[in-house]
């Protein structure tokens, strides 16, 4: 499927996740998924769009617990995206890891 059949432009898909990374309603998702969207988005291909979108409808409760490695992450997810919000997790001096 190509980005016309998924409600626009490139550009328009991007912007359209950028606003829904940073407003899932779990705060510490929120900050992780938005602070990866600003630095990695616009340089994501297709199937990294595809994937960030998948990671974006899996529930907020599942990816934290993911993310703070609470949980094995389960192989559909196990993508290069998950590892890039993995990464943004690692940084220091932001509100999700003092």
């Amino acid at each position: 499927m190509d980005d016309s059949e998924k409600g626009g432009s490139s550009e328009n898909r991007r912007k359209r996740l950028l606003f829904r990374a940073q407003r899932r309603g779990f705060k510490e998702v929120d900050l992780i998924f938005g602070a990866y969207a600003e630095a990695a988005l616009w340089e994501l291909d297709a199937a990294g769009l595809d994937q960030f979108e998948a990671l974006l409808t899996a529930p907020d409760q599942e990816v934290y617990a993911w993310l703070r490695e609470a949980e094995p992450v389960p192989a559909e997810y196990d993508n290069p995206v998950f590892a890039g919000l993995k990464a943004v997790c690692g940084r220091k001096g932001h509100t999700w890891n003092g």
